[in-house]
């Protein structure tokens, strides 16, 4: 995705960043209130991480749009981020 990100245009670019967003939306909220443990990805359960892997796919399909997901991951983190 960092690749992609650069090529796209898009307002993240970093692994940790794709990781936030992508599990926040898959959580709705913020990923470690629902998620104990960290690494994340070894403690999430299945169902979280298989909605978490179909969204970046969806984004690099171009069926998802990473800025409205950077977004609501940043609204869910109570920060402004970017405006649409």
């Amino acid at each position: 995705m960092p690749e992609a990100a650069a090529e796209r245009g898009w307002p993240i670019r970093f692994d940790h960043c794709f990781q936030r967003v992508l599990l926040d939306n898959a959580v709705r909220g913020v990923w470690y209130d629902a998620i104990t443990g960290r690494p994340a990805y070894r403690h999430a359960p299945a169902d979280i991480l298989v909605t978490a892997i179909e969204l970046g796919e969806a984004a690099l399909a171009g069926r998802a749009d990473i800025s409205d997901l950077n977004r609501r991951s940043l609204t869910w983190r109570g920060k402004r981020g970017p405006s649409a």
